[in-house]
């Protein structure tokens, strides 16, 4: 009875044991993705301006509002007139804080900038085309300018903007069309080259390939798996970027086709071992039947084998983008990182992946710039969870 006991005892620790673990696990995993989240929500509900900075007009502008990009365009100087944002035919005069010693003394503004606020006041009271970028301190209860109101970040802006630029100044740009395309442009490559390719090796070593070759062929192919991204980077730095900068003429070779190449390289293991243990799940009783009708080998393959496991091999294709998407350090080597939207293979792209990993050392803790990069974190996460699910919904259909 005690022997008993002991081991029903001893069944019960370890049972909960592994459910405390799985429990655990699944607990930290929903924490960090709501971490995810609620960093990167914070970003639409921030001024794109900047916490502490305020832009302001004459009281004569007809403006109400101005665009984050128009604000951009204005202070890069592509824009000069009001007329060309919906004002009045008038001069863009551009006024920040440094520029105030154009119009006056350092006696006038104070040894302590305490008389700033009035400067500022006059100044925009005075010129009819001023834009005035200060920080909101200096803006009194009696400014004579009109204040605009803050611009936040729609999900439109975000979502289909063309132009990442988080630190422009004084309005941060956060379009991240460039990336999404940049990643699945990158990706579509890969998977091109590398889908025939795995196949056709996981073909090879389902029904073509001398047992003994498989055996050695096949762990090598899974420990391919386990090299690290930045040796798939730095071979594809060293090797495939400078065949392509010679083979197309290119004042470059980080481009989209490397990224492609590279990645297809590493999808490879993922697709060829998926595949080829599909391919030969086949029952054996079907091969047989197949032959003793009269059909070849390669009839057999590709009319009955194939067939069978092609869920298996849609897995398989489907993990391989999984990896494309979510790598990070090979596509930051050989990619150029260019964040502008492609229209050929043979141009510079910038992933996601890449531009958190580039960025996220450089931003500012709870920064504007760093709550967009938890948001690009978050659209990734969305992204690979459609994958994920695609895979599962794939994989039910496998027969067996």
């Amino acid at each position: 009875m005690n022997k008993k006991f002991i081991k029903k005892l001893g069944e019960k620790l370890i049972h909960g044991l592994l459910t405390l673990s799985g429990s655990i696990t699944s607990i930290i995993v929903l924490l960090i993705v709501i971490f995810l989240f609620k960093e990167g929500a914070g970003l639409f509900n921030r001024s794109t301006l900047g916490d502490d900075m305020v832009l302001a007009v004459n009281k004569s502008n007809p403006l109400n509002k101005i665009k984050a990009a128009k604000v951009k365009a204005i202070f890069d100087q592509q824009v000069t007139n009001w007329k060309q944002v919906g004002g009045k035919n008038d001069s863009i005069i551009i006024i920040r804080l440094e520029d105030l010693s154009t119009y006056y003394t350092e006696e006038q503004l104070g040894a302590n900038l305490e008389n700033v606020g009035a400067c500022v006041s006059k100044l925009t009271d005075s010129l009819s085309g001023a834009v005035v970028y200060v920080q909101k301190k200096f803006v009194t209860k009696d400014f004579k300018g009109k204040v605009l109101p803050e611009e936040h970040l729609s999900l439109t802006e975000f979502f289909f903007g063309k132009e990442w630029f988080p630190t422009a100044v004084p309005s941060a740009q956060f379009g991240i069309l460039p990336l999404i395309l940049g990643t699945l442009w990158v990706s579509l490559g890969a998977i091109l080259i590398a889908l025939p390719l795995g196949l056709g090796v996981a073909i090879y070593l389902a029904e073509i390939a001398d047992p003994r070759l498989r055996g050695v062929l096949k762990p090598v192919i899974e420990l391919l798996s386990g090299i690290p991204s930045v040796i798939y980077g730095f071979f594809g730095l060293v090797v495939i970027v400078p065949l392509i900068q010679q083979a197309f003429n290119l004042p470059v070779g980080e481009t989209a086709l490397a990224g492609s190449i590279v990645l297809g390289i590493m999808a490879l293991p993922t697709i060829i071992t998926v595949a080829e243990d599909a391919m030969r799940t086949t029952p054996r009783a079907m091969k047989e039947a197949s032959l003793a009708l009269g059909a070849t080998r390669w009839q057999t393959i590709y009319r009955i084998i194939i067939p069978y496991s092609i869920s298996g091999i849609t897995a398989g294709a489907i993990l391989g983008i999984g990896r494309a998407i979510g790598e990070t350090m090979a596509v930051l080597m050989v990619t150029g990182n260019a964040g502008v939207i492609p229209h050929t293979y043979l141009q510079p792209v910038r992933t996601i992946p890449a531009t958190i990993a580039a960025e996220l050392g450089e931003s500012a803790q709870g920064g504007i710039h760093y709550q967009a990069l938890f948001t690009l974190g978050c659209v990734l996460f969305v992204i690979t969870l459609l994958v994920n699910l695609g895979v599962e919904y794939v994989s039910s259909k496998r027969k067996f």
